[in-house]
């Protein structure tokens, strides 16, 4: 699942974009609300969520991954 962009929230400051690694924001100005230009090429690595400084950035994590998710506090 793509990354999603609380367009109320966003400031447009391309810090997205910026730390991206799959350039997913691909083709996005500087200035106006990012575009997820390449949706399935996202990972989901959390950076734009972790980097965004509004907190307008949310992750949809797919149900595959969710499975394998494991807390820490229970890993052995």
């Amino acid at each position: 699942m793509p990354p999603v962009i609380d367009n109320n929230k966003c400031i447009q400051c391309g810090t997205c974009t910026e730390v991206c690694a799959e350039d997913v924001y691909f083709s996005s100005e500087a200035g106006k609300l990012p575009v997820v230009t390449y949706p399935e090429f996202c990972f989901h690595c959390n950076c734009c969520v972790e980097e965004c400084p509004v907190d307008a950035i949310t992750l949809r994590i797919p149900l595959p991954e969710m499975l394998l998710y494991k807390r820490e506090e229970e890993s052995l």
